[in-house]
């Protein structure tokens, strides 16, 4: 997966993306939806009114109506279904107006061909030139064996003993030969037929007419109104929706399993009801963001003066959540320790047991296998103690944890790293700072979170870029951004998808957020149960 390369928008992109893209603008995708459904839509049209010319008309008024109410579609999913259904209502709305059936219809293309003479007579004697013409066509294309027994019978008053006759042939030869010229005339007619139907497939020049029919007309009106068009139902907005699901469960699951570790951890009353109120001031926190952001989207899709205004606001309140959770984190260590040290100067008989000493091996396991003089493992699990040092390993876990390939813990800083704060070249918690950085509030060079900074940021609320910027909320960037509440030079369109590489995002981000997942929940439940198993007081 190669973000930074610049990805060429398939011709053969989905419905949903076409039409988010036709909704902000981008003419190029809504030809692209012409060429794909012309075919089907003249057909249908062909069916019901039997005329190709009208049928083209039908289908080309049809295009122009679904691009001046594109922005109606409520599920782009559905764009065929939604094509022809307008098809179908103006083909009622044909027949309703000339007052014909399609049957009248080929009534009406004999006649206007016919020899100009209605004597009931002549029209029951003669063959007209123009089913002359179409019966030679047919007829040309068997051979001589077959076609010379075909006109002899049906000219000799279909008598089979005079083609004999005249053909100097048995009746027996005869039958044979008439039966097997029926069943050629059949597969010719079927030939002659199809080969019609197929040249009368709509050509190029049925798009170019689409398009230069809907050169002059405005964009879609949500797209006129404003530079938007993330569409509810395309293929991103459901993916960052399983973003924050995936967001909410591995928050919620890590704030159980770190919960249950410092109630665990606690000695006294004072560091339970502690332990109770860090973890809910962490939940409270997300709880104002995530409902600050949603108002401030709700009033710029509602508001669309102010949406720059308020996008400014809803990026200053991304960044006063990460403040936020780094100057917690910082108040929970300091609280922790030094509630830790009052509770051992005033409740000494908490601490009697031998894991409650800080220099008890049963408070970390350090590996003796070293590399570099480095540990390999170094894991702590006691509360942070004031004179403690954070865990030193290359692969590090604790409240403070460093380590030369992977660490886990409140804060990480490592290549790889998961914590509430965690730094490194691949990151994920609360908050990430990295190469490829991923939690609550990411900032990297690709950045994926519910709020996102970075030179490519995707976010299920809130994404600054400066390259690109994607979201379900609000986008900002300097050279493309996709949302509903967009800002840059290229907003919603091909363009911008391509620059954003969408296109890649969409066929990595499922397998990337349950990675993700899986690095937040499992070192949490790994490490909450070795805590309960070494430090809790039985």
């Amino acid at each position: 997966m190669n973000l930074f390369k610049k990805h060429k928008v398939k011709a053969q992109s989905t419905d949903e993306n076409l039409v988010m893209f036709a909704i902000g603008g981008d003419r190029d995708a809504f030809c692209q939806i012409v060429e794909r459904y012309q075919n089907l839509l003249c057909s249908l049209a062909y069916s019901s009114v039997g005329q190709v010319q009208l049928s083209e008309d039908l289908a080309q008024e049809t295009f122009i109506e679904a691009w001046k109410g594109l922005a109606n579609l409520e599920d782009p999913s559905k764009l065929k279904a939604w094509l022809c259904g307008i098809l179908r209502f103006r083909v009622s709305a044909y027949f309703r107006k000339s007052t014909k059936q399609p049957t009248d219809l080929a009534v009406e293309y004999s006649e206007e061909h016919a020899i100009a003479d209605t004597s009931a007579e002549l029209e029951q004697t003669h063959i007209n030139a123009q089913q002359q013409t179409l019966m030679w066509q047919v007829l040309s294309g068997l051979d001589e064996t077959y076609r010379e027994p075909l006109v002899l019978y049906y000219r000799q008053q279909q008598s089979i003993e005079k083609v004999a006759n005249e053909l100097d042939l048995t009746t027996d030869t005869v039958k044979q030969r008439l039966s097997r010229g029926r069943k050629l005339l059949k597969e010719a007619m079927f030939d002659f037929v199809e080969d019609g139907l197929t040249r009368s497939t709509p050509s190029l020049v049925f798009t170019v007419s689409v398009m230069s029919a809907i050169s002059t007309l405005a964009p879609p009106a949500k797209a006129a109104t404003m530079a938007t068009g993330a569409v509810k139902g395309s293929s991103m907005i459901k993916l960052s929706t399983l973003a924050s699901v995936l967001a909410v469960f591995s928050g919620l699951a890590s704030s159980f399993f770190g919960l249950r570790a410092a109630l665990d951890q606690s000695r006294t009353q004072r560091e339970r009801r502690l332990a109770v109120k860090i973890v809910f001031g962490f939940l409270a926190l997300a709880g104002v963001y995530v409902s600050g952001v949603f108002i401030l989207r709700y009033l710029a899709l509602n508001s669309i003066e102010a949406s720059f205004v308020l996008s400014l606001f809803a990026h200053a309140l991304a960044l006063g959540y990460l403040v936020a959770n780094i100057w917690l984190v910082d108040f929970m260590f300091k609280a922790t320790r030094t509630l830790r040290a009052h509770e051992r100067l005033f409740s000494p008989d908490a601490f009697h047991d031998e894991h409650d000493s800080p220099m008890s091996q049963k408070r970390e396991f350090l590996s003796k296998l070293k590399l570099f003089g480095v540990p390999l493992v170094h894991v702590q699990f006691g509360r942070s103690e004031p004179a403690e040092k954070p865990a030193l390993a290359w692969i590090a876990g604790g409240s403070r944890a460093y380590g030369m390939l992977f660490a886990w813990g409140g804060i990480a800083v490592a290549p790889v790293s998961v914590g509430i704060v965690s730094v490194g070249v691949f990151t994920a918690g609360a908050v990430g700072l990295g190469l490829l950085a991923t939690g609550a509030v990411a900032i990297g060079g690709i950045a994926f979170g519910a709020s996102s900074f970075g030179y490519k940021a995707y976010a299920s609320m809130t994404a600054l870029g400066w390259e690109s910027a994607f979201s379900n909320g609000f986008s900002m960037a300097k050279t493309a951004a996709i949302g509903p509440i967009a800002h840059a030079q290229q907003v919603n369109t091909s363009v911008a998808a391509e620059i954003s590489n969408l296109q890649v995002l969409v066929n990595n981000v499922t397998g990337l957020l349950l990675i993700i997942a899986v690095f937040v929940i499992v070192p949490s439940a790994l490490y909450a149960r070795n805590v309960r198993k070494r430090m809790r007081v039985k």
